[in-house]
C-alpha cells in the first residue's frame, strides 16, 4: 500500500463507507464547518459572511481536489452558487434570514432546478407557481439535486408567467423553506460515484408560499432565468478550479504509486513507457493550470465571458476524466479496488463532463461566440 499512514488512511475509509451507505455526509459536519470559518466565505460580513473575496474563496473548492473530495460533498455549491443569488438579489429581509444561517452551517441550501425532462435547457422547466391572491401555489418536481436530502431551504426555478412569449421571459426563483407544508424530499439517490454527496428528488405538491418567498421581491418577478445566466460564469469557473485540482491530486496518487511498485526487479517510474505516459499527463495538466488560473484573475476582474468559461469547464472535465482512467491503468489491478482512492476518483469523475452544463453544450457555446456575426 502506498501511503505512509495506513491508520489514518483506514479511518478515513471508514468514514468514507458509512457516508457512501448513507448517501450524504453528518449534518454535523456542516457545523463544523461553519465554525471553522469555511462557509460563507466570500458573503459580506455586514450579511454575516466571512467578508472574503472571490480568491478567497476559491481555496475551499481548490483544497477539497487536492484532498480526492472534489465533488463528494455539497459545500462549494453551498458557498459558491447558491449563497450568490442570496447575497446579490435577495432583500434585506431575506439576506438577514439567511446568510447568517448558512455562514454557520445551520442552514443548508440547495438550488432546484433539473427536472426529469428538463436539464441543460432550462426553457424546458414544467414547474409553476401560480398566484392566489397574495401568495403563490408551486406545483412540480426537482431531480439529482445536490444537498436536496439534508437542505433546510432550496432556491426553486419556477415558471411564473405562462402567457411569456419565451419562456426565459416568464421564470422566477422562489426560496422554499424544508419544513413548509407541501415541499416533500426523496431518498438520497444512488450513484455509481460521489456516493457520499446528498442528491436527492424533490418535490412541491400545492405549497403556499408568501409573496416574500419571491427572491429579490416583486421587482424581480420573472427575472429568474437573467439571474440564473448571470450566475453561471461563476458557477462553471468554481467547478473547474475544484477539477483541474482532482487532476494533479490524482497524479501525485499515481506518481507515489509507480516511485514504490515494483515490476520486473524495479520500480514502474523506471520503465519508460511509464516515465512517458506521466510526462503527458504532467504537462496536460499544467497547461490546464495556466489556463485555470486565467480565467479566475479574468473572472476577478469581471473580463470573463460565458464562451471562455465554457471552454475552461469542457476542458478541464474531459481532462479529468482522462487523467481518471491513466491513473488507474497505472495502478493496475489496485486501481479496480473501491478502497483505493483512485478507484473513487474514477468513479467521480464520471460527472464532472455532465453537471453545470454538459460537455456538449459547452461545445455548442463556444461554437456559437465562434460564429455568431460580429
Amino acid at each position: 500500500m502506498p501511503f505512509q499512514n495506513e491508520d489514518v488512511f483506514m479511518k478515513c475509509i471508514r468514514f468514507s463507507h458509512r457516508y457512501e451507505e448513507q448517501g450524504h455526509v453528518d449534518r454535523e459536519l456542516w457545523a463544523k464547518l461553519g465554525a471553522a470559518g469555511m462557509l460563507g466565505i466570500s458573503a459580506p460580513a455586514e450579511m454575516g459572511g466571512v467578508g472574503g473575496d472571490f480568491k478567497y474563496a476559491a481555496i475551499f473548492p481548490e483544497e477539497q481536489g487536492y484532498s480526492n473530495d472534489a465533488g463528494t460533498s455539497g459545500w462549494q455549491l453551498h458557498n459558491d452558487i447558491i449563497m450568490p443569488y442570496v447575497v446579490e438579489y435577495g432583500t434585506p429581509e431575506q439576506q438577514e434570514k439567511y446568510v447568517p444561517g448558512m455562514t454557520a452551517g445551520t442552514i443548508i441550501g440547495s438550488i432546484a432546478m433539473t427536472e426529469p425532462q428538463a436539464g441543460s435547457d432550462l426553457q424546458g422547466i414544467k414547474t409553476t407557481a401560480k398566484r392566489d391572491g397574495d401568495d403563490w401555489i408551486l406545483n412540480g418536481n426537482k431531480v439529482f439535486i445536490t444537498n436536496g436530502y439534508l437542505c433546510d431551504m432550496a432556491v426553486v426555478v419556477a415558471i411564473t408567467d405562462l402567457a411569456a412569449k419565451r419562456k426565459a421571459h416568464g421564470i422566477s426563483l422562489f426560496l422554499v423553506d424544508a419544513d413548509t407544508p407541501g415541499f416533500h424530499k426523496g431518498k438520497p439517490l444512488k450513484k455509481i460515484g460521489q456516493r457520499s454527496a446528498d442528491t436527492a428528488e424533490l418535490f412541491f405538491e400545492d405549497v403556499r408560499l408568501p409573496k416574500k418567498a419571491l427572491l429579490g421581491g416583486a421587482d424581480n418577478l420573472n427575472k429568474g432565468f437573467y439571474f440564473l445566466m448571470n450566475q453561471l460564469p461563476r458557477e462553471r469557473l468554481i467547478l473547474s478550479l475544484g477539477v483541474q485540482a482532482h487532476s494533479e491530486c490524482m497524479f501525485e496518487m499515481t506518481r507515489e504509486y509507480v516511485t514504490k511498485r515494483k515490476a520486473f526487479g524495479k520500480t514502474l517510474s523506471k520503465l519508460q513507457t511509464i516515465q512517458h505516459r506521466m510526462a503527458e499527463m504532467k504537462t496536460e495538466i499544467c497547461i490546464t493550470r495556466t489556463f485555470a488560473d486565467k480565467c479566475l484573475q479574468m473572472y476577478c476582474e469581471n473580463r470573463l465571458d460565458n464562451a471562455t468559461v465554457s471552454m475552461l469547464k469542457y476542458w478541464t472535465t474531459d481532462l479529468a476524466t482522462r487523467v481518471a482512467g491513466e491513473c488507474v491503468q497505472l495502478h493496475g489491478g489496485w486501481g479496480y479496488m473501491w478502497e483505493y482512492p483512485i478507484a473513487r476518483a474514477f468513479a467521480a469523475t464520471k460527472v464532472y463532463p455532465i453537471y453545470t452544463g454538459s460537455n456538449e453544450i459547452m461545445k455548442e457555446l463556444i461554437a456559437r461566440d465562434i460564429c455568431s456575426e460580429k
